[in-house]
């Protein structure tokens, strides 16, 4: 088994911490264990040859195998779905009714994973607006980092166990199935997020300002620092009214926080 000596645990985390913001100094463990047997099958003979490869910045599919290693991709459709339901009664009438005339809403599911939370959302944009006259731009932005993710997002094979918690209907309505128990989404649905490549420790850039940040299960991984800079990053990308949803295993710093609380996972700029 390879070793990864503390010289090189301390250059590796180091590296993603800086340029991903990722916080991973308490991992060493981790880090051997969910990267040895790649390294080996890629002929790697040391860690040190490994990250000085990764340092090099010459493979950034490289890097992003890494961090899919290191990082747990695992979500689920309905995933908090108290979430979902302040979307349903709270968010939606209040975006209707606040868009009425240019009928555009912005959304951005910051960490997008494999694409089930920005499709999730769209399902419920899809029944809400469906139901009001006129037509309305729903397109969702959905960003991660890891390109590999966000093909598999783009051309998604999603499991029936994954979901189970979706109304009957709604599997029928946005789902195709694609063989052995394996489905992927409608065009509708595919069509209405669009997925591009983006690291949270960027500038934030975006034409619009968002109605609507989901950014869940991602800090996690960010220190306190890391993590009041990336919320006032998002501050300033929200629209006044807009809405910022974190995953309930998270919590935002209060003196730091410019958003204001309005319940568990949920805050507002108001």
């Amino acid at each position: 088994m390879l070793t990864l000596s503390d010289g090189d645990f301390n250059r590796l985390y180091t590296y993603i911490q800086q340029h991903y913001g990722i916080n991973l100094s308490h991992k060493k463990q981790l880090i051997t264990s969910r990267l040895t047997n790649m390294l080996q099958q890629k002929g790697f003979h040391s860690f040190t040859e490994y990250i000085d490869e990764i340092i090099s910045g010459k493979d950034p599919e490289m890097v992003s195998v890494m961090l899919n290693k290191l990082t747990t991709n695992y979500t689920y459709f309905m995933r908090e779905k108290e979430h979902f339901d302040f979307l349903q009664k709270q968010i939606l009438p209040e975006l209707a009714n606040k868009h009425s005339r240019d009928r555009s809403i912005a959304i951005w599911s910051a960490g997008c994973s494999s694409g089930e939370e920005p499709y999730n959302i769209s399902m419920y944009l899809k029944e809400y607006f469906s139901a009001i006259p006129g037509s309305w731009d729903t397109r969702i932005l959905a960003t991660d980092i890891s390109q590999r993710v966000l093909d598999s997002a783009m051309d998604p094979r999603y499991s029936l166990e994954s979901l189970k918690e979706l109304p009957p209907s709604w599997q029928e309505r946005y789902f195709v199935p694609i063989g052995d128990k394996t489905y992927t989404v409608s065009d509708a649905l595919r069509k209405n997020v669009i997925f591009r490549s983006f690291n949270l420790m960027d500038p934030i850039h975006f034409r619009k300002k968002f109605d609507l940040i989901f950014c869940r299960n991602v800090m996690i991984y960010f220190d306190r620092p890391t993590k009041a800079a990336l919320v006032r990053r998002f501050y300033d990308a929200t629209a006044p009214g807009g809405y910022l949803f974190i995953g309930h295993s998270e919590s935002l710093d209060k003196e730091s926080c410019p958003f204001s609380y309005i319940e568990p996972a949920i805050y507002r700029k108001i």
